[in-house]
């Protein structure tokens, strides 16, 4: 028998975001595999019981929560606390949570306080032979594969996307608030620091990943290179479509080389060879002429598109669901024009 406890931490809002409300799901459809398991929730954050009214009709036998001020934004020295408290309240064997920020900082620490075992980046849920399963990738998203373990309690984050969000009814429940004794905080949270949203490429909940590949700052028709253009055209697009921001290896690593790049393009745009592997539901390659980004780092996107002016590369060949054999430049601008005058 399991006790599972579904482990998150609320938005700014009080309530649970779309990762949290994935990773419930996952937790309640494993509760419901493993027989004779039952589901606890753990929530953690300024004030939780928004976020337990929303999920109250999970299905849970227990609420938890650990709430005040020093738990409104994310911080080590707190936040480990919290977890450790709530996994041994429920006397949790499995602890499931989001792969967020916040809690890919903190559920390390937590899983040697409670002295158990810990998987990161996991994609999915199962259960094997009656006994519970996660599924991950490996070497840069090459190889998959599906492990078990006997250490308890095992505590498991899953990445965004790889599930469906719970959508039940709200309610109202009662929480348990469990009293925390933090020692001294010598960090302080006063704020903080993001570029403006008009500013921010990476948008992990985009309808549409853009991808830019190298071609962009090589030389075009006219036999110079372009990148103050192509500037202007990723961006403009950018801003009209909120779309997300990828990048191929070639293009962020082209400062090495001595070649022009594109100022806002950062290693945090990259996807593939970093085994980051974004999972929107459209995906759109311009200037991409290499199958590596693609076949490794979009196995996840549900419609891939790409301009390129090659039909025989590596890309177009059987990895594009459409492929429009024109000039990206061309192409984006005109697209461009065309979402300005909506």
């Amino acid at each position: 028998m399991e006790t599972i406890l579904f482990l998150a931490h609320t938005e700014a809002d009080g309530t649970l975001g779309k990762a949290g409300l994935e990773s419930l799901s996952a937790a309640k459809t494993l509760a419901a595999t493993l027989a004779g398991s039952q589901l606890v929730v753990g929530l953690v954050g300024a004030d939780v019981q928004a976020a337990a009214n929303q999920i109250a009709g999970s299905g849970a036998t227990r609420f938890l929560g650990v709430a005040g001020a020093d738990f409104s934004q994310a911080r080590y020295s707190s936040d480990v606390i919290a977890a450790e408290a709530l996994g041994k309240t429920a006397a949790a064997t499995i602890i499931i949570g989001p792969a967020t920020s916040r809690w890919n900082r903190v559920m390390a620490g937590a899983a040697q306080r409670l002295g158990g075992r810990i998987d990161t980046h996991v994609t999915g849920l199962s259960a094997v032979d009656g006994k519970p399963a996660v599924t991950r990738w490996y070497y840069r998203q090459r190889m998959e594969g599906v492990l078990t373990r006997t250490q308890r309690p095992w505590i498991v984050l899953l990445e965004s996307g790889c599930s469906a969000a719970w959508s039940g009814s709200a309610g109202s429940t009662t929480i348990e608030l469990l009293p925390v004794a933090l020692p001294a905080q010598r960090t302080t949270v006063t704020g903080v620091q993001a570029p403006a949203s008009d500013a921010q490429t990476i948008r992990p909940d985009a309808k549409l990943l853009f991808v830019a590949g190298a071609g962009w700052t090589k030389k075009q028709a006219d036999g110079q290179a372009h990148p103050d253009e192509a500037e202007k055209i990723i961006l403009s697009f950018l801003g009209k479509a909120k779309a997300s921001l990828g990048s191929t290896k070639s293009l962020v690593d082209l400062s090495g080389e001595g070649q022009a790049v594109l100022k806002f393009m950062t290693h945090m745009n990259q996807i593939g060879q970093t085994g980051a592997t974004p999972r929107h539901p459209k995906g759109l390659a311009t200037c991409c002429h290499g199958e590596e980004p693609h076949t490794v780092g979009w196995r996840f996107i549900n419609e891939r598109r790409a301009i390129n002016l090659n039909p025989a590369c590596s890309w177009a060949q059987g990895k594009a669901d459409v492929l429009y054999v024109a000039d990206s430049f061309a192409v984006m601008s005109k697209v461009n024009e065309l979402l300005a005058s909506k």
